[in-house]
């Protein structure tokens, strides 16, 4: 095995982070990549055209969760969580795990 070629390899690449700053090596630009990107422009494209052209109007949409009873179901998930009142906090009570050991005397 030649040692020394393994080890003075850093001579010819760019000094400091290879994929940083001014002098920095570039990744080759291969078709994949470039197909890659037309099929994300290609997707972006079929979405804003969906977005543009709605498939109910506002009209239409406004209302459907009432329709659905989305409404009744958050209000009752939330009535079941929340309490009626808080229970009764003292300063003892939220300090009470410092209180290990009291033995200083």
């Amino acid at each position: 095995m030649r040692l020394f070629p393994a080890l003075f390899r850093r001579k010819h690449m760019p000094p400091g982070h290879i994929w940083r700053g001014k002098r920095r090596l570039y990744k080759e630009v291969t078709p994949e990549h470039i197909q890659g990107l037309k099929n994300r422009l290609e997707m972006e494209e079929r979405n804003m055209f969906y977005l543009r052209h709605a498939f109910i109007t506002p009209e239409q949409s406004f209302g459907h969760a009432k329709a659905l009873g989305k409404n009744e179901e958050n209000y009752f998930k939330t009535m079941t969580k929340r309490k009626e009142y808080y229970e009764n906090v003292s300063i003892e009570s939220r300090l009470a795990h410092l209180r290990v050991k009291e033995g200083w005397d």
